[in-house]
């Protein structure tokens, strides 16, 4: 039973799909962010727009 462990212990196989997976965490976490940061720009944009077409009508 302390062999299996040991050697359970010492392999690095999980070792790369932990790190695979907070890459691809950190991957979604900085396009979620981008994302969110285009989109408030957006909005704003479309806003501004709003504004200048209803003021001038």
């Amino acid at each position: 039973m302390f062999d299996f462990l040991k050697r359970i212990y010492l392999s690095d196989k999980g070792a790369t799909a932990v790190e695979y997976g907070l890459i691809l965490a950190l991957i979604a976490l900085t396009v979620l962010v981008s994302i969110a940061g285009v989109a408030n720009r957006t909005v704003g944009m479309w806003d501004d727009v709003a504004n200048e077409v209803t003021d001038v009508s």
